[in-house]
């Protein structure tokens, strides 16, 4: 099985369980790529390592029975809402044992000097956003979660790359005032 282009439809899209693992077999570093991407910095104080996160992410992909996917950008932000998923489940146990979360920096294609946040806080703001605009939530979570480009989101949404440009700037002021940062 050959990895399908951004914007093809993906083989096996609507098959069984053995379908989904060849598939995910074929994404599984873009997974971890994901991984290492939510984890660096001080994610390391979860005791989570990045390889963890992307199988765990891959068994719960494997056990979503019902979904589909359309093409590659859909099939990586439906791993990239798991991958969030595994995250803060493992923020919550890590803070229900009296640890310290790590500090997370918003914006991965930004400046050094960014002011690090609580991924609870941000997932709660993507939960308001949604409510608000539930397309520019979804550029915030391709884009942070899922590291896709603007050619990619604007694929994976049938947009044009401008407008999630301009989503992209829009949610991110928007979530940078939530988030309490200058």
């Amino acid at each position: 099985m050959t990895e399908p282009e951004v914007g093809q439809p993906v083989p096996y899209a609507k098959a069984g369980p053995a379908e989904r693992e060849q598939l995910l077999t074929l994404y599984y570093q873009e997974l971890r790529t994901i991984a290492r991407r939510l984890l660096r910095g001080e994610g390391d104080k979860l005791l989570l390592q990045p390889t963890e996160l992307a199988h765990e992410a891959a068994m719960r992909l494997i056990r979503l029975e019902r979904m589909s996917w359309n093409d590659v950008p859909h099939f990586l932000a439906t791993a990239a809402r798991v991958m969030r998923q595994v995250f803060l489940d493992e923020v919550r146990r890590a803070r229900a044992q009296k640890r310290q979360a790590p500090a997370l920096t918003l914006w991965p294609d930004a400046m050094s000097d960014e002011t690090p946040f609580d991924i609870e806080a941000l997932d709660a703001a993507l939960v308001r956003l949604e409510a608000i605009s539930p397309e520019r939530a979804r550029v915030v979570e391709l884009r942070f979660y899922t590291g896709l480009s603007i050619e990619e989101i604007a694929v994976a949404c049938g947009i044009s790359d401008r407008t999630v440009k301009r989503q992209w700037r829009a949610a991110r002021a928007w979530l940078l005032t939530e988030l309490g940062s200058p």
